[in-house]
């Protein structure tokens, strides 16, 4: 008998860091009127690692109620989602979710998205020895500014995978084009999304204001990744955490608040900051289910389906490419 290999899971870095173009992004944004950052920086390594903390955190209901609707409407989504797709993760991190649709999804393939294949290897290689008849890549994309798949993704329907509620951090002009980009991209697939929906601020804001401080430290933590980034002398100490909702616009707003006149340096620049001015690091917006439903329909999204906690906190969509 030949000697089969074992099949090897592929990987795929398209992204390749501008390090002249995130300094001057980080510093226009630290020198406009109303100081921003973009909320991509808040995941580096370690900020990563805090994150996956949050998600364990009693306050932090997303994670937990997802998984939760996942585990409860498996069979209904089942009768929706084409079997034999190629099931594409964007933003996979460690792959564990997508991981649980294997079962219900049946995909051909499954491609894994993440900022940096680096991120992705060892899950997806672990992955491979778990499904080792399931055709695996790894691409390193940034899909936040342009969500283009290239041809190694292979032909036929796909199904974009985006849990999370991870669209709440565009804004809502930013998510029409991401769903629009979307719908081209599953070529006869669909959209799998997750959804955070509008609640009390007393459930809103303490998921991103946990008592124990894990919030805080994940947002304070942006500040080390920017000096390592432009080599400034931000200090931990010169500023709070700050999460509120804006019924406005509808959003969590995530803000790090100086306590004290400061002056942040870097080669080339600074900027004074007063007592109490902010830096606005994240937002996350909420939505009313029929505004979605009415977004994937504007970006051309057909037959929309939506599965519910009980408290109407979260919902997964379900939305058919053509």
């Amino acid at each position: 008998m030949p000697n089969l290999a074992p099949r090897q899971a592929q990987f795929i870095q398209l992204h390749r860091e501008d390090h002249a173009a995130v300094r001057a992004e980080l510093i226009a944004g630290l020198l406009a009127p109303a100081a921003t950052t973009s909320p991509k920086y808040l995941y580096d390594a370690l900020g990563s690692r805090l994150f996956e903390a949050i998600t364990e955190l009693p306050e932090y209901y997303p994670t937990r109620t997802e998984a939760a609707l996942f585990l409860e409407h498996a069979s209904a989504m089942a009768a929706l989602l084409p079997t034999g797709a190629t099931l594409v993760d964007l933003g996979a991190g460690n792959c564990e979710k997508a991981a649980r649709l294997f079962e219900t999804v049946q995909p051909r393939r499954y491609v894994a998205v993440d900022i940096s294949v680096d991120f992705l290897r060892g899950a997806l290689q672990r992955l491979q020895r778990q499904y080792p008849a399931l055709d695996m890549l790894g691409l390193g994309l940034d899909f936040s500014a342009q969500l283009a798949l290239p041809p190694e993704v292979g032909d036929g329907p796909r199904i974009l995978f985006y849990p999370g509620s991870s669209i709440g951090n565009f804004t809502p002009t930013e998510a029409l084009k991401f769903l629009t980009q979307a719908r081209a991209a599953c070529q006869g697939g669909g959209l799998l999304i997750g959804v955070d929906l509008i609640k009390p601020a007393t459930i809103l804001e303490p998921a991103y204001d946990d008592a124990l401080g894990v919030t805080a430290a994940f947002n304070k933590n942006l500040l080390r990744y920017i000096n390592r980034l432009i080599g400034s002398d931000f200090a931990m100490t010169d500023w709070a955490h700050q999460a509120f909702f804006n019924a406005q616009h509808s959003r969590i707003e995530m803000h790090l608040q100086a306590v004290r006149d400061v002056t942040v340096r870097w080669p080339g620049g600074q900027r004074i900051f007063v007592q109490g001015e902010r830096i606005h690091t994240e937002n996350s917006y909420k939505y009313q289910e029929a505004d979605f439903h009415a977004l994937l329909r504007q970006a051309g999204f057909q037959n929309t389906h939506a599965w519910k906690d009980a408290q109407g906190w979260f919902a997964v969509f379900w939305a058919q490419g053509d």
